[in-house]
């Protein structure tokens, strides 16, 4: 485990690690996956959670790390909606966009599980960045389950989770990583054309 947290090059003065080399490469395959619609995506996300999970912990982002464990789970949740999940009315899952209800309750869960995830890192971890973590780790819950229902507006949730998780992780010197959050943020905005594309089909 230790060679994985072994150097494997210098960007702008801060180590980058075997391991988050690795990391950024499955991730990146993920998002290509989702974005076509590839159910493959899903295993791929389990293996990429495992890895930040280590990234995270390491570097005292205790939010994003206990994120990386909901990730790996739902995951799962995840692949099945895609292979056997169906609509409330029994048809076959597809892309569809939320209800004026849907969109409040979307906004509202994000709000408060931010809420109540940096009082949780405030009060039990010695995280010096807690609602800057708590922002993203929030978001991100939402934007998994958009995901795994297939509803086109998981992009604009994770346009923003990619956007603040940039800033987090150029604070902490992740670079490579900042650099892989600067292009989820860009493959957000595609997988957002790219999906609403197949609502008129």
């Amino acid at each position: 485990m230790d060679s994985l947290f072994s150097t494997a090059f210098t960007a702008w003065g801060a180590p980058t690690t075997w391991l988050e080399l690795i990391a950024v490469v499955v991730a990146l395959a993920m998002v290509a996956c989702n974005i076509r619609q590839i159910h493959w995506g899903w295993p791929l996300a389990i293996i990429s959670s495992v890895m930040y999970f280590a990234i995270f912990w390491h570097s005292k982002l205790y939010g994003e790390a206990t994120l990386q464990v909901f990730f790996a789970v739902v995951a799962l949740w995840g692949w099945w909606q895609w292979l056997r999940g169906v609509r409330p009315d029994g048809s076959a899952l597809k892309v569809s966009t939320l209800n004026p209800s849907g969109t409040i309750k979307t906004i509202a869960a994000s709000a408060v599980f931010t809420w109540a995830t940096a009082l949780f890192l405030i009060k039990y971890t010695d995280s010096d960045v807690p609602w800057l973590d708590a922002f993203p780790t929030a978001l991100s819950v939402v934007g998994q389950f958009l995901l795994g229902r297939k509803f086109l507006e998981n992009w604009l949730v994770w346009l923003v989770v990619n956007l603040a998780s940039v800033g987090l992780f150029t604070y902490k010197g992740l670079w490579l990583t900042v650099g892989l959050y600067a292009v989820f943020a860009v493959l957000s905005v595609w997988g957002w054309v790219q999906w609403k594309r197949t609502l008129h089909h």
